[in-house]
């Protein structure tokens, strides 16, 4: 009686839950996401809280950072929902730039923000982080929860382990990063867990102008 309800559960299993089949989701959204994406010049992508609300000066902050970065140039990629993302998007989208959105599906719907001009919808993180990476010139990570805080810790660790070329990646807002850079220093450099040359893999800046000349430096040193 046991073996019946098990085999009939396996013939009644919708397919495209297996493992196997997985694999081909996985890849038309890498295939996806290139052909998109190949076509992007000088991308920046902006990482920050979708909790910040339009009032809050972070917000206006990613607006301007966006808005200069795309009159210097540069499109610029977000995860299209709210809060910096809409900023930075709206930014992007204020200047006459090329204002890119990468959505996830999550259990607490994502609704993409009114600025993205250019939509991709992915259902695996690593997939649609491997697109921020891949078509980036630089990261700029603003005030944010665990999931800004993981774009950053990825980028840099990406960079230290040398499995990516260096590139700018940029904290801005000193106020709000001063206490993760204190600890950096003092708890997980003097433990020996980092060198002090990997400290060197970001910079910290506290304005939309810095950001635009840090990326401007960074390559022409190049």
């Amino acid at each position: 009686m046991v073996k019946t309800k098990i085999k009939k559960s396996i013939i009644n299993d919708d397919f495209t839950h297996e493992d196997p089949w997985r694999v081909f989701r996985i890849m038309s959204e890498f295939v996806d996401g290139f052909e998109v994406l190949s076509h992007v010049k000088n991308a920046v992508s902006i990482f920050g809280s979708s909790r910040t609300k339009p009032s809050h000066p972070h917000y206006k902050l990613a607006e301007e950072t966006a808005y200069l970065l795309a009159k210097a140039g540069h499109s610029i990629i977000t995860g299209s929902g709210q809060g910096i993302m809409e900023a930075s998007n709206k930014g992007a989208k204020r200047a006459g730039g090329q204002s890119i959105g990468l959505n996830i599906q999550i259990p607490v719907q994502q609704k993409p923000n009114k600025y993205v001009d250019t939509l991709l919808d992915f259902h695996y993180f690593f997939v649609r982080k491997v697109m921020f990476v891949k078509y980036a010139k630089a990261f700029v990570i603003m005030p944010g929860g665990y999931g800004t805080l993981d774009e950053f810790y990825e980028a840099i660790n990406l960079i230290q382990t040398m499995r990516i070329k260096k590139f700018p990646v940029i904290l801005l807002g000193k106020d709000y990063w001063k206490g993760m850079l204190l600890w950096l220093r003092g708890t997980v450099l003097e433990s020996g867990n980092i060198s002090k040359e990997d400290l060197d893999i970001f910079t910290i800046v506290d304005s939309p102008k810095e950001v635009v000349a840090a990326i401007k430096k960074f390559y022409a040193q190049r």
